[in-house]
Order: C-alpha cells, then sequence, then structure tokens
C-alpha cells in the first residue's frame, strides 16, 4: 500500500474561543482533521469521499486563540472502498500573556500533542480513480 500523508498549519483565531480564558472548543480540531482526511482521500483516490466515523477521540491538552496547530493524518489500512485512518493535532506555537503586549506568542520548544483520532472515510468504487496523486 502507498503511504498517503496530510499535514496543515494554522493559527486559531479569536473568533474560534468559545469558553473562558479563550479556549477553543474541541470541535475544532475534529473541523481540521476533517479537511485532512479530504486531502487524504483525494491523494489516494481522486475523490473526496465521505467521513464515515471516528472510533477514537482524545483531547489532551487545551487550544486557546492565537495558537498555531498542526494536524496531520495518515491512511493506515485501505479496505475495497473504507480508508482507516489516525490522525493528531499538535500546538507549535502558543499564544501567551504578558502585560502590555497582547499579540505575544512563543514557540514551543517540543510540539505538545492537544489531540488525536481515528476513523474511517468511504470512497465508493465508482469515484475511486486509483494513482491521481
Amino acid at each position: 500500500m502507498q503511504e498517503f500523508t496530510s499535514l496543515i498549519r494554522l493559527r486559531m483565531a479569536s473568533h474560534e474561543a468559545h469558553y473562558a480564558g479563550n479556549l477553543v472548543d474541541g470541535a475544532r480540531m475534529l473541523q481540521l482533521f476533517g479537511d485532512v482526511a479530504t486531502e487524504l482521500l483525494i491523494r489516494s483516490d481522486g475523490d473526496e469521499g465521505l467521513f464515515v466515523a471516528y472510533d477514537r477521540v482524545e483531547f489532551l491538552a487545551p487550544v486557546r486563540a492565537g495558537d498555531y496547530i498542526e494536524a496531520e493524518g495518515r491512511i493506515v489500512a485501505m479496505g475495497k472502498s473504507s480508508r482507516k485512518m489516525v490522525f493528531e493535532a499538535r500546538k507549535v506555537i502558543s499564544a501567551v500573556e504578558v502585560p502590555g503586549q497582547p499579540s505575544a506568542c512563543d514557540v514551543l520548544p517540543e510540539p505538545v500533542v492537544v489531540c488525536r483520532a481515528s476513523g474511517t472515510c468511504v470512497v465508493p468504487a465508482a469515484c475511486q480513480r486509483k494513482g491521481v496523486s
């Protein structure tokens, strides 16, 4: 099986903070994983496919507005139409509170894993265009 991976990095915007302390909803990480899954399916099959289900989700650390998050995924198994995937989101830059500096951030010496998940996507056989990537 050819290995397919995808990585995206983006900053959590202030409008994504839904809770006290500028905390970003964990569902935002799942949205990022959905985007990663879509790219993986396009690379493997030439079609966006459909996300069927998550079978495991672990929220491991808080994400706040201003943090930079890397979301990465890879296909670990391929059936006739199903694609089993694993995902990890890591904080690589953290917004910090510094008096008089509302835009202060720190590059983290080591990424902090904020979420892990696994799930299954499906690309109907009629939509598969192998070898597109």
